[in-house]
């Protein structure tokens, strides 16, 4: 337990002060258990754990050079300890340097890549690391806990499943990630959120296919807060499920008033978090929301991150059945930065894939991977009857290209930038007047 661990590590660093070694503490994180734990239930929970830190031990019994990483022989590497919930901590007493400590967290995050199958899930997890060295990063054991912690934060935070040293400078990074989720607690009922709204195009036909919902929070106190910032610490606190309800209920109220207005809006995009689709009844709010504005479900597209998906294959296609039930549509977001099979595609009831930025942004240029990927993307999409969007179109050759790939759809700063809702309302009206003429014609009139 954590006093036994406390313990543990208090001696250890007394051995190493007196022998004048080099001691590293390393702060693992599951990544996404809470959503285990939320979709499986608690007992489910446990036996995961269970897997995990059998897994860790016997990648810390193998030797540094053994041929087979998890077979459990050799000396051990360092002690591993639970500290409560979903919390390791590993105690590496006798280093020989400091860059050792990278080496063993390498090892750990690769003993954990491996999905693990409990009863009829496979589920992947992985850990985020946070590194803290003595003497340098603290002499005493809560130091070194606190700022092991904090750099297994900035972690996650960074690119969840790698691991991070301390360093003196994210102790600002802490404070500001404090101060961002205490005013964020009240952002909602101070009415600091907004929603602005990203024009999707059809660009076989230079039409409009869709808005794209984006989330926006301008501060009293901190002003303008990008995303990047404050979605990970809502995700995180769970604050993102009233916030993730608000924006379902805001977004498909404007998608009514525009339909209402006989503006021809086919869709409108609603990211979906980890954490809002993990709740087992997730399918029956949406079902909610939709009743009470009077949106037509089949306005309505959730996008869901690929490694949302990919998280627990049996409950995610579950939750999918269900919303598709509803009469939705449903995307899988950022596709192509994960470990997602084409095969596995076919038993989801999926509708859209939207092509990562990173491959679009390279698709340009001959010869590269990016391109082919995308290429195959769209081919087999086809081939799958799945639709396909490409994210973040920034200049006429990437537009061309996916033309000339016969991709439906596709948004960025080339076609629009997001809107608010004054200006989409202007954009759809203006799309709705259009005459005839050829698609170079009716892209030069809604975009300029």
């Amino acid at each position: 337990n954590r006093e036994q661990s406390h313990n543990r590590l208090v001696r250890a660093l007394q051995a190493a002060k007196e022998n004048d070694r080099t001691l590293a503490v390393l702060y693992l994180d599951l990544d996404n258990f809470k959503r285990v734990n939320d979709t499986l239930g608690h007992t489910a929970g446990d036996e995961l754990l269970r897997l995990v830190a059998e897994r860790l031990r016997n990648s810390l019994r193998d030797r540094v050079d053994t041929a087979i990483p998890g077979s459990g022989t050799g000396p051990r590497l360092g002690d591993l300890a639970r500290l409560g919930g979903d919390e390791f901590l590993v105690l590496l007493p006798n280093l020989r340097s400091p860059a050792d400590a990278a080496g063993v967290a390498e090892r750990l995050i690769e003993a954990l890549r491996e999905p693990m199958q409990l009863a009829a899930n496979s589920l992947a997890v992985t850990p985020s690391v946070g590194i803290a060295v003595y003497p340098q990063d603290g002499a005493d054991a809560v130091t070194l806990l606190r700022h092991a912690d904090l750099a297994m934060y900035v972690a996650k935070r960074r690119s969840p499943g790698t691991y991070a040293y301390y360093d003196a400078s994210m102790n600002a990074i802490a404070l500001h990630r404090f101060t961002i989720e205490d005013r964020l607690r009240g952002a909602l009922a101070r009415n600091e959120l907004s929603l602005l709204y990203q024009p999707q195009f059809d660009v076989r036909t230079a039409s409009i296919s869709g808005m794209e919902v984006l989330l926006r929070w301008t501060s009293a106190e901190l002003g303008v807060v990008s995303s990047a910032e404050f979605l990970p610490v809502a995700e995180e606190t769970g604050l993102i499920l009233p916030i993730g309800a608000w924006v379902l209920r805001t977004a498909c109220l404007q998608a009514k008033t525009w339909s209402a207005q006989g503006l021809a809006v086919q869709r409108i995009a609603v990211n979906v978090s980890g954490r809002q689709f993990a709740l087992a009844e997730y399918p029956a709010q949406v079902a909610a929301i939709l009743r009470e504005t009077g949106l037509d479900p089949a306005m309505l597209e959730l996008e869901i991150g690929e490694s949302v998906v990919m998280a627990d294959e049996t409950g995610t296609e579950r939750t999918l059945k269900q919303l598709k039930q509803l009469g939705v549509s449903l995307a899988i977001d950022d596709f192509g930065t994960g470990y997602s099979r084409f095969g596995r595609l076919r038993h989801l009831a999926i509708d859209r894939l939207k092509i990562a930025r990173s491959f679009v942004t390279s698709i340009i240029n001959e010869g590269s991977d990016d391109r082919a990927i995308a290429a195959a993307i769209i081919a087999m999409s086809r081939s799958l009857h799945i639709n396909v969007t490409a994210e973040g179109v920034e200049n006429f050759p990437q537009l061309a290209f996916l033309q000339e790939q016969d991709c439906q759809d596709a948004q960025g700063f080339l076609l629009s930038r997001p809107l608010q809702a004054e200006e989409a309302q202007a954009l759809l009206k203006r799309s709705g007047e259009l005459g005839e003429g050829s698609r170079s014609q009716r892209f030069k009139a809604l975009i300029g």
